[in-house]
């Protein structure tokens, strides 16, 4: 194992769980980038693996919900990754980077809004503290 892969498994493994679902979207992110750039360059190889990861994380993210706790909110997260798999899988069938792009703004927002969550619930911890 390479000391990159290592410090990877690391940070995973000591990571909190909002932690770990930042590094989960971030990471498709980057996969649906990848995918959009290759799709550009018409380097179909990476873009098919580029395309596999980013699947493969929204399925993590659509597994791990929570619909006892999630409520209407886990339902139409479900919902919203179901949608950016097809977008995915359309955009990989065509060629259309448009449907990577539109899955990685909806990723982008939503990043966006649990990194805002996760600030508000630790500034709230911190003021019942004090």
């Amino acid at each position: 194992m390479s000391k990159l892969n290592a410090y990877r498994q690391t940070a995973v493994t000591t990571a909190s769980k909002e932690q770990v679902m930042i590094m989960l979207y971030e990471g498709a992110i980057k996969h649906l980038k990848i995918a959009s750039e290759s799709c550009r360059k018409n380097d179909l190889s990476a873009k098919g693996t580029a395309v596999g990861k980013a699947h493969d994380i929204i399925n993590e993210l659509s597994n791990s919900l929570d619909f006892s706790v999630g409520g209407d909110v886990a339902k139409n997260l479900e919902r919203l990754y179901a949608f950016m798999i097809d977008q995915i899988t359309q955009g990989n069938i065509s060629n259309d980077v448009a449907k990577f792009d539109q899955a990685r703004k909806l990723l982008e927002t939503l990043l966006d809004g649990w990194k805002g969550a996760i600030e508000q619930l630790k500034a709230e911890k911190g003021t019942k503290r004090a």
